[in-house]
């Protein structure tokens, strides 16, 4: 009787054991889920926000399409002067799409104060200018009023501020030379009103913002000319189909450039966050349907006895591996409302106190930027929850393989 005691508690023993360990593989599986959810979302969402970042700090300075005449192509200044009554000024009717039309021009300068100097190109803007794209980035004071008189009120970088040692309400000198450089350069002071701070280096040490009619008089143009129109769009993934409409519409004589070709090392690098995101979500994918094949496998073993017993009484192969595929759908489904859970929370933590900082020299952005949408959250929860269902089914084969007579003396 002690044999037998002993030996039915060994064999209860190793089945709590089995059990324990099939409980920890299943709970293996559920967080595994959850991990690779939660790479996938965070991954998307900072990269699609990275990239719809760049692409609007990129927009605000120099907007989805220039208008210039060929002359203005390769300069930072203008050198040609534009006609602003334009058949497409202020508006292209015959193009659906595009939101608004500015005309500017540019002038490259030297701002000279007490103690140093900075070169940058001074933006001449007209009352037809639109703040609301760099309004996101003024960090300190106002935008210059523009208006039928000359102003000589301006914008101006943190980072040129800075290194100017400029505040608002400074005044300050800036030298443009003359085309006919034996003479004295021509010399505006101008007085700082607002700072902005983009984060993207090579813009905020580049422009300072004022009134186009500075250079209207310096270059010697009439008051209804400039040096090349700024044309923003509605819908930035149909740039390139605008841009081509826009290039048909204008004269011969003027060129169109769309932002992805004039900064096109930008767009191609930004382009290298689809590769990357691509690959982040094959490989969570593969390790989510891995461990959800294992845990569906340790649910098979650990039912053995039950899978005989039903097959015994008249149950089909497909009903029975309905049964475990309904259960790994049911793991599958936990893993996923903790993996949603999580992801937001980080989102969201990171979108409102921006716990991510970056190097604005290598990223063009200070903060990791983040874009949340219930699209791709939707998309990779349903492609991961068909994925895995789809890849489960090869395991699950294992069910027709069992024969009712050894798996009832299964133990």
């Amino acid at each position: 009787m002690n044999f037998e005691y002993f030996l039915a508690q060994r064999l209860q023993q190793n089945k709590f054991n089995r059990k324990k360990t099939s409980s920890a593989i299943l709970k293996i599986a559920i967080v595994a889920i959850a991990i690779s959810l939660v790479m996938m979302l965070v991954s998307i969402a900072t990269g699609l926000g990275l990239q719809q970042k760049i692409r609007e700090k990129v927009v605000a300075f120099s907007g989805h399409i220039t208008i210039s005449s060929f002359e203005n192509n390769q300069s930072e200044s203008s050198l040609e002067p534009l006609n602003i009554q334009q058949n497409f000024y202020p508006n292209f009717t015959n193009i659906q799409g595009i939101k608004h039309i500015q005309a500017v021009a540019t002038k490259i300068g030297i701002i000279r104060t007490e103690k140093t100097f900075e070169g940058v190109v001074f933006k001449g803007i007209g009352t037809d200018y639109d703040p609301q794209y760099l309004k996101e980035y003024l960090v300190e004071g106002r935008f210059p009023k523009i208006d039928t008189t000359t102003s000589n009120e301006v914008l101006l970088s943190a980072y040129l501020a800075n290194r100017l040692e400029l505040k608002i309400g400074s005044k300050f000198k800036m030298f443009f030379l003359r085309d006919d450089q034996e003479k004295l350069p021509f010399i505006r002071q101008f007085t700082l009103v607002g700072i902005y701070n983009s984060g993207f280096q090579d813009f905020d040490s580049t422009y300072l913002i004022g009134d186009l009619k500075h250079i209207q008089r310096m270059n010697k143009w009439q008051a209804n000319q400039a040096g090349s129109f700024e044309v923003f769009i509605n819908d930035f993934t149909k740039i390139e189909e605008i841009g081509q409409q826009v290039y048909q519409e204008i004269p011969p004589t003027l060129n169109s450039k769309t932002i992805t070709e004039k900064y096109f090392s930008i767009f191609e690098w930004l382009k290298l966050f689809d590769t990357n995101i691509l690959i982040i979500l094959l490989v969570m994918i593969v390790v989510a349907t891995i461990n959800m094949a294992v845990a569906l496998l340790v649910l098979i073993l650990e039912r053995t006895q039950m899978i005989g017993i039903l097959k015994a009484l008249g149950a089909t192969n497909w009903q029975l591996r309905k049964v475990f595929l309904y259960n790994a759908f049911y793991l599958i489904i936990r893993g996923l409302l903790w993996g949603n859970a999580i992801a937001l929370l980080l989102l969201f933590v990171q979108k409102y106190f921006k716990v991510i900082q970056l190097p604005p020299e290598s990223y063009y952005v200070n903060t990791a930027p983040v874009y949340i949408s219930f699209d791709y959250f939707l998309a990779v929860n349903l492609g991961t929850i068909c994925i895995c269902l789809l890849v489960l089914l090869l395991p699950s084969y294992i069910i027709t393989k069992i024969s009712p007579a050894k798996a009832i003396r299964f133990d």
